[in-house]
């Protein structure tokens, strides 16, 4: 006899059917609550990797390089100031010459002679006068003879005056120490007033002429030194001399002046050399060339990033540049500088900063990317 609480095989497989799906269920739960919002969020897109370098300003003294040439401080054509015969010259070509020294001299024909006869009347008329002043005191003289008196006594004196200087034109002397660069009279010679008898040059202090681009024009200042660089690699010292106000028009720079001390004397007058200025000293970031970017401005700059972690454009002036360094101004005195991956970022994006591994006392690097 059949139980009444068998069940018939329709039951039993909706029975079991329930269960799988109930099984089912809460399989799919616990299988979601195994993984923790934590490895969810690890799945989201990662920051930007990139690395940078903390570079420190340092004093840094910048030069600007110029071409240029030498010339002697000062030189005076010779020119003979009366004419007559060369009987004399003291000093041969080439000679080393001090100031007041002797150079050349002329016949003084009879000048000598003319010169002693003027002496003698001046004395005359210096006689002539004091007896007729002490004569005046006693009402013996009239003012009209002394005034007449007084007047050959003073035109005694500048006929004298007149001979001696044409005496001293006679001979040559150097206004100025230096070398007797050109000699261009023999003894005997004739020479006529004016004519040229050679040229005079100082070349213990040289002076270097060169031409200052404008946008230097601000950072050079009357004093500041200069090493002059000659074409054998010999160098010299000196100065900042002059700077002109105003630039030239055809080049728009402008003309600047070196003094040069030249103590060996060389023979190198007229030749070119190169000028180093050195300028004021002021703060300034070594870096690597290739960290230099431009902004959509056209401005020059650097990538860094903020304490913030975001990406910074901040602009620069060059100092000086080469092809293994650029010394740059108008950052603040510690920056966080991008020396890699610069280039796949962009400023005001988050990043994930590293610090590189080189040294901060070495330029930073930089790689494709960055340039």
């Amino acid at each position: 006899m059949r139980s009444r609480f068998s069940l018939s095989p329709a039951w039993l497989a909706l029975l079991l059917g329930v269960a799988l799906l109930v099984w089912l269920a809460f399989g799919d739960m616990q299988r979601f609550r195994q993984h923790p919002p934590a490895e969810r969020a690890a799945a989201q897109p990662s920051l930007p990797r990139i690395e940078v370098e903390t570079s420190q300003a340092q004093m840094h003294t910048p030069h600007v390089i110029l071409q240029g040439h030498l010339e002697s401080r000062q030189d005076v054509t010779l020119r003979a100031r009366r004419a007559g015969e060369v009987t004399a010259l003291p000093q041969p070509r080439g000679a080393n010459v001090d100031a007041g020294e002797r150079l050349i001299e002329i016949d003084p024909g009879d000048l000598p002679a003319r010169i002693e006869r003027a002496e003698a009347q001046l004395a005359l008329s210096r006689s002539e006068l004091s007896g007729a002043q002490k004569l005046s005191g006693r009402n013996l003289v009239s003012d009209n003879e002394l005034l007449r008196l007084k007047s050959e006594l003073a035109q005694s004196r500048a006929e004298l005056a007149g001979l001696r200087e044409s005496l001293a034109d006679t001979h040559l002397e150097a206004p100025f120490a230096g070398v007797l660069d050109r000699l261009e009279v023999d003894l005997g010679d004739y020479l006529q007033a004016g004519e040229e008898i050679g040229l005079l040059v100082d070349i213990a202090q040289l002076k270097a002429r060169s031409w200052l681009p404008q946008r230097r024009a601000d950072e050079v200042r009357e004093g500041m030194p200069v090493t002059v660089t000659l074409l054998d690699g010999r160098t010299l010292e000196g100065q900042v001399s002059f700077l002109a106000r105003s630039a030239e028009d055809a080049t728009r720079s402008y003309p600047l002046e070196v003094s040069v001390a030249n103590p060996q004397r060389l023979r190198i007058a007229g030749g070119s050399a190169t000028l180093d200025v050195a300028l004021a000293e002021r703060p300034a970031h070594r870096i690597s060339p290739a960290l230099l970017v431009l902004d959509e401005r056209g401005r020059m700059g650097v990538k860094t990033v903020s304490d913030d972690a975001r990406v910074r454009f901040m602009p620069v002036d060059i100092i000086s540049a080469d092809a293994e360094q650029a010394w740059v101004g108008g950052l603040p005195d510690e920056v966080r500088l991008v020396t890699l991956g610069g280039g796949f970022v962009e400023a005001g994006q988050r990043v994930e900063a590293v610090a590189a591994e080189q040294s901060t006392a070495q330029p930073a690097s930089a790689d494709s990317g960055n340039r």
